[in-house]
């Protein structure tokens, strides 16, 4: 069974909100989701033995959270190159977090990413939960094949 992490950074709840779901919509399509804070990722082999990382952040002040650029640090050392990526978050007013995360794996990790960015308010909010879910299954559908 193909297997999918997806690691989020949130302060208020929104954006674990978001990965719960994204992590429902992986299986749906039939593959294994691991929901993670980002404080739960401690080294590079902690991100080890995945088909797909899928990785968001709150933005605040223009800026993704601090434990998601500590995050992909450790990422960049853990050999993701090819590997089938993601990037979501949740945000008040501008939501850049998410298009930095997905550029950083897309040009500098190689990763295979699905779509752009997911950029969500909430996921309570206009159709954010079945967004989120279908962003889901296009990762699933990718990591678990015809």
């Amino acid at each position: 069974m193909a297997k999918a992490l997806v690691v989020y950074a949130t302060r208020t709840g929104d954006t674990k909100n978001i990965a719960d779901l994204i992590a429902e919509g992986i299986r749906f399509e039939g593959g294994e989701a691991t929901a993670l804070n980002v404080t739960q990722v401690k080294k590079e082999e902690d991100l080890a033995g995945y088909d797909a990382y899928v990785f968001g952040s709150a933005t605040y002040h223009g800026e993704m959270m601090q434990g998601t650029k500590t995050l992909l640090f450790l990422a960049e050392k853990a050999g993701l190159e090819g590997k089938v990526g993601g990037s979501f978050g949740a945000f008040g007013w501008s939501g850049e977090a998410p298009g930095r995360i997905f550029d950083t794996m897309k040009n500098i990790f190689k990763m295979d990413m699905v779509g752009g960015p997911l950029r969500l308010k909430s996921a309570s909010l206009g159709g954010g939960t079945q967004m989120a879910q279908d962003y889901g299954r296009n990762i699933g559908k990718k990591i678990s094949g015809p």
